[in-house]
């Protein structure tokens, strides 16, 4: 999930014939976007600069001779042909996004990301899920290569071929979680951060709420000295709960626990139930708001109410 809250702009809504359906546009998927960045590299790719200011200065050039676009290049690769089938496919809507996954595996058999679209939209059951996520993760390991693991660990991310593998891996350990299989779920989101310690997907938000649920406390307070610097409503609650469950109504919970309310104020009416938490979560947060009181709530719900006193001691400070 993304945390950084937009608005999507909007011009005036065409006048709707009777095939056309009543519900709203569905805003962009963001993976789509990352077809500028793959022309981008497979553009640089192609030059021989001696310096990197003669990289700027090319990329300024070429941006505006072209508007701002990126010259679309093409695949130098099968698997970098069905990764631009997934861009097309990331654009697309309904059952076209479906064909278009199935027509890149069709390119090449080591595309993790058609996997992940197939688990997200055709799945019916969440060992099916799982199985098309395994599948992909396998897919993004053969993409990659060995040698990508050993000497880019730490970079994952940041390089743009591994997001494939990233978004595989993450729906997998997430699939496990919800099948019962947690102590594999966490063994992958922890490998996760070892590959990508900036944690550019939010890792760390599901992984500290699923060593709580696990007792592993040790772990969890490790875990939230490592992001210490993270301000969102899931790191300030957990940080508060965290200490609740070592120390009791100590000094230091309390004041974890004001920071948090301080934070983002509706957290508690999701967690006692003032409020119901939606099923449908939401794709975008803001600091602060109620969605992102939603997305917290949705994964810690369990472990405040399973940590005695817990629910209580939230009350009481919230009214007090």
């Amino acid at each position: 999930m993304g945390k950084k809250k937009g608005k999507q702009q909007r011009g005036p809504t065409p006048p709707r014939t009777p095939r056309e359906s009543s519900s709203p546009p569905a805003p962009p998927d963001r993976r789509a976007l990352e077809k500028e960045m793959a022309n981008l590299h497979r553009l640089l790719g192609e030059q021989n600069f001696a310096t990197l200011e003669d990289a700027e200065k090319f990329i300024a050039k070429t941006l505006a001779g072209s508007k701002g676009r990126v010259p679309s290049r093409p695949a130098r690769s099968h698997v970098e042909e069905a990764q631009d089938i997934m861009y097309e496919a990331w654009d697309a809507r309904a059952a076209q996004r479906i064909a278009l996954a199935r027509k890149a595996l069709q390119a090449s058999a080591d595309c993790a990301d058609a996997y992940v679209l197939l688990a997200e939209e055709t799945a019916g059951s969440l060992a099916e899920k799982r199985e098309l996520y395994e599948q992909g993760v396998a897919a993004g390991e053969r993409a990659l290569g060995e040698r990508m693991f050993k000497e880019e660990a730490g970079s994952f991310w940041g390089i743009l071929e591994t997001r494939p593998y990233m978004r595989a891996r993450a729906g997998l350990a997430q699939s496990l979680w919800l099948l019962g299989e947690r102590e594999a779920a966490v063994a992958h989101y922890q490998e996760m951060l070892r590959l990508n310690p900036n944690d550019n997907q939010g890792v760390r938000d599901l992984l500290i709420n699923c060593l709580l649920a696990l007792g592993r406390d040790e772990e969890a307070g490790q875990l939230l000295k490592d992001y210490a610097e993270d301000s969102m409503a899931t790191w300030l609650y957990s940080w508060a709960l965290w200490a609740f469950r070592q120390e009791g109504d100590s000094a230091q919970a309390r004041r974890r626990l004001r920071n948090a309310l301080k934070q983002n104020r509706y957290v508690p009416d999701f967690l006692l139930s003032r409020k119901r938490i939606p099923r449908q979560l939401p794709g975008l947060i803001g600091f602060g708001d109620e969605r992102e009181a939603v997305a917290y709530a949705a994964f810690a719900l369990e472990n405040w109410q399973r940590t005695p006193g817990a629910l209580d001691w939230l009350t009481a400070a919230r009214e007090g």
